[in-house]
C-alpha cells in the first residue's frame, strides 16, 4: 500500500526585537526609501543575546506538535535545516530534541542555506514514504543577526532571525509532498559565503581582523542565479508532480527579495497575488523564510486544505529546490494533548541522564578523565 507524507502541524517563532530601516540608517549609509526600492524589506526580527537558533528553534517545534496533537515522545526524526546552527556540533536538532522531550527521536541538521528546509521536508517525505517512520518534525532556523557585517550595508539590511517547523506524518490517504526538485551549483559557492570557521580557515586573529566570520555576498551574481532558477525549478516541481500551474493555488517562494520574486511570476505568467509574500515585515531569514511565510498564510486563511502549494528556494553553495504539496492539515486524533507540558518534563529528564552519567562516570572511575 502507498504512503503519503503529510504535513499536519506548522509553527513559527521570530524575536520581539524589531529593526526597522530607519534604524538601519542610523547605522549604515543607506534609507528607508533605498532599501525598499531594492529589496522590498521595510523590518526585520532580531534575536537577543540570549537566544540562540535553537531556542527559536524549540518555540516553533512546540507550535507546530500542538497543532498536530501529537506528543513530543512519538516523534520519531527531527530535521533542522540551518545556515547558523548553535555549534558546529553537536547538531542544533540534537538541542532540540533534549529541550522539547522528544525522547524517542533521532536527530540531525541539515546544511544547505535558504534550500534547506526543503531539501529536509523531501527527506522527511521520502523517509516517510518508505514505511521507515510514521512522524517526523522539520524545522527550518536561523540567526542570521549574529553573522552580520552591520558595517557591510550591502548586506546588513538583508537579513533577520526567525524559525519555522511543520510536522510530517504519514497516511495511506493521498495528498501531502507530491513531488520534489533538489538541484545544486557548487562552482558558485564563493558567491554567497561566510569564509571562516570551517577546517578551511579555522578560527584565528587573522581571519577575525579581517570580518571573515561575517556574511559575504555578490549581490548582483546572486540575484542573476535566483531570477533563472526560481521559475524554471518551479515549473519542474509541478510537471513532476503531473499537475500544471493552473492546479496551484499558491507559490511560496523564499523571502529573499521582493524583485527576484517579481521576476518568477512574470516568467510563469502567474498574478502577483497569487505568490505569498511577507518579506516587508521578516526580511531574508533563509530557512525559516518559508514556513513563516505558510504560517502567516494559514492564520489568515488563505490556504485551505486541498489547495496545491509551491514552495520554492534559493540559496548558498549555489543550491536551489522546489516541492508540490496538497495541504491536509492535522489528522482526527481522539484526545487533545499539550506539548509544551513535555517541555517541562523534558528538563527534569535531562537532568536525569546527565546525573546518571555522573553516576557511571563514578562507578567505572572515569569522571575528569578522557
Amino acid at each position: 500500500m502507498a504512503r503519503y507524507a503529510h504535513i499536519t502541524g506548522w509553527g513559527m517563532a521570530v524575536p520581539e526585537q524589531v529593526l526597522t530601516n530607519l534604524d538601519l540608517a542610523q547605522m549604515v549609509d543607506t534609507s528607508d526609501e533605498w532599501i525598499r526600492t531594492m529589496t522590498g524589506i521595510g523590518e526585520r526580527h532580531i534575536a537577543a543575546p540570549n537566544q540562540s537558533t535553537a531556542t527559536l528553534a524549540v518555540e516553533a517545534a512546540i507550535k507546530a506538535l500542538t497543532v498536530a496533537n501529537l506528543p513530543p515522545d512519538q516523534v520519531e526524526l527531527i530535521i533542522v535545516a540551518s545556515a547558523t546552527p548553535d555549534h558546529l556540533f553537536p547538531a542544533t536538532a540534537c538541542l532540540v530534541q533534549d529541550r522539547i522531550g522528544a525522547l524517542n527521536a533521532g536527530a540531525f541538521d541539515l546544511s544547505a542555506a535558504c534550500s534547506g528546509f526543503l531539501y529536509a521536508l523531501n527527506m522527511a517525505a521520502q523517509t516517510i514514504r518508505t514505511g521507515s517512520l510514521n512522524n517526523i518534525l522539520v524545522i527550518g532556523a536561523e540567526t542570521l543577526s549574529k553573522f552580520t557585517d552591520w558595517e557591510d550595508r550591502n548586506t546588513c539590511v538583508l537579513f533577520g532571525d526567525g524559525a519555522g517547523a511543520f510536522v510530517l506524518q504519514g497516511s495511506d490517504q493521498p495528498g501531502g509532498i507530491l513531488s520534489a526538485v533538489l538541484r545544486s551549483d557548487g562552482s558558485g559557492g564563493d558567491l554567497l559565503i561566510i569564509p571562516a570557521g570551517g577546517s578551511h580557515l579555522p578560527a584565528s586573529s587573522e581571519t577575525v581582523e579581517n570580518r571573515w566570520h561575517f556574511i559575504q555576498m555578490n549581490g548582483r551574481e546572486v540575484f542573476r542565479f535566483a531570477t533563472r532558477v526560481m521559475a524554471q525549478a518551479s515549473r519542474e516541481a509541478v510537471e513532476a508532480a503531473q499537475l500544471t500551474m493552473d492546479d496551484i493555488k499558491y507559490i511560496v517562494p523564499h523571502q529573499a527579495n521582493r524583485r527576484i520574486i517579481e521576476s518568477a511570476a512574470k516568467q510563469l505568467e502567474i498574478p502577483i497575488e497569487r505568490f505569498i509574500i511577507n518579506i516587508e515585515r521578516y526580511g531574508n531569514t533563509s530557512t525559516a523564510s518559508i514556513p513563516i511565510a505558510v504560517c502567516e498564510a494559514l492564520e489568515d486563511g488563505r490556504i485551505q486544505p486541498g489547495d496545491r502549494l509551491v514552495m520554492v528556494a534559493f540559496g548558498a553553495g549555489l543550491t536551489w529546490a522546489s516541492l508540490v504539496a496538497q495541504w491536509s492539515g492535522p489528522f482526527p486524533t481522539k484526545r487533545k494533548v499539550y506539548p509544551v507540558w513535555f517541555r517541562a518534563w523534558a528538563r527534569v529528564i535531562s537532568r536525569m541522564r546527565r546525573f546518571r552519567r555522573y553516576v557511571e562516570g563514578v562507578i567505572w572511575g572515569t569522571n575528569g578523565k578522557s
